[in-house]
């Protein structure tokens, strides 16, 4: 599974849950608005104890210096998370130009300080055209205090063991790199800037490259995610008000937001309960290029399927106590569906 960042650089001690109200086997997906400090593994822990089961997991991690949108999957919905990980981001971050560090963010020692006359020297133009070149499809090498994994072992569990690691860079997408606000610190040059980017992106490491590239080195000092695809951080829930019964989403609402949608006849949900094909012909054969809901007439989420010429096959199953949606006709997705 892609990850945008490493949540593994400090113990986890994020505060303790309250009692609240359990959800049983409820299935679906909530939006957390994870807080500093906290590790993704920390509010993954929280939930667990909230939901009264141990099936929660999360679909992008962000490190404890970060806040914003973490995506929790609860029970059956859990199998909705591979395909929340792909979704594009969006962040807001802060980017101080002029002192690099090991860790690419403000958790690292430094590396060394650029002259302050550097520095100042750095007109908007000129931080500008070094983030337009760091803009659209690029190639990244993430920070070698990462959880990718390298032979088996992270990244960073290998730093922290004396190796020296080198990933390889890898490609992705830089859909927009806003500047939004400078503010001269010390010394320092103080970016406000908008990220929206495709899965797999390192903030981190655009800071570091935008740095490196306008000669004084650079750092992340902060970073919230405010969207995961269609999910923004104005619908989550700050995790210690969490009640996850109320928050949640259920895995037929979650799985129309980010995939195309098929209303299944009862016959047709039979038929896929039993992994059979179903015939769906028509202007239902759309051929998407990934999968689509399949909805039974009463609104649950019978599964996630595929169009293989006029037919329809099961990827995923989902069990039929999950909570309904209303019926709609069919839908699939649109230009904007995950941005």
């Amino acid at each position: 599974m892609t990850r945008v960042s490493d949540d593994s650089r400090q113990p986890d001690n994020g505060p303790q849950a309250q009692p609240a109200r359990r959800s049983g086997s409820a299935s679906g997906l909530v939006l957390i608005d994870k807080p500093q400090g906290w590790t993704s593994h920390d509010a993954v822990a929280r939930t667990r104890r909230l939901a009264g089961t141990r099936k929660v997991g999360h679909a992008g991690t962000l490190d404890p210096m970060a806040t914003g949108l973490l995506i929790l999957g609860i029970n059956s919905s859990t199998r909705l998370l591979t395909y929340v990980v792909g979704l594009d981001k969006e962040y807001l971050a802060t980017i101080r130009l002029g002192v690099a560090t090991t860790t690419d963010d403000a958790e690292g020692e430094e590396l060394g300080r650029a002259p302050a006359g550097a520095v100042a020297a750095l007109t908007p133009e000129v931080v500008v055209a070094g983030i337009r070149a760091l803009t659209g499809a690029i190639s990244q090498q993430p920070s070698a205090v990462s959880a990718i994994k390298v032979d088996g072992v992270r990244a960073y569990a290998r730093v922290r063991a004396g190796e020296a690691v080198d990933l390889p860079a890898r490609p992705v997408t830089v859909s927009a790199f806003e500047l939004l606000q400078e503010t001269p610190v010390d010394g320092f040059l103080d970016l406000t800037v908008r990220v929206e980017c495709s899965s797999g992106t390192y903030i981190r490491a655009l800071a570091r490259d935008l740095g490196a590239g306008l000669g004084v080195g650079g750092h992340l000092t902060s970073l919230r995610r405010t969207r995961i695809g269609p999910f923004r951080i104005e619908d989550a829930c700050p995790l210690d008000e969490l009640d996850v019964a109320s928050a949640l989403i259920g895995p037929a609402a979650a799985a129309t937001r980010i995939l195309g949608r098929l209303d299944l006849t009862e016959q047709q949900t039979i038929d896929l309960g039993h992994g059979k094909r179903i015939d769906i012909g028509g202007d239902q054969d759309r051929s998407p290029a990934g999968p689509v809901a399949a909805i039974a007439p009463g609104g649950r989420l019978v599964g996630l399927v595929e169009f293989r010429g006029g037919q329809a096959k099961s990827l995923v199953n989902f069990p039929p106590d999950d909570a309904p949606l209303p019926a709609a006709s069919v839908t699939l997705p649109g230009p904007d569906g995950a941005a």
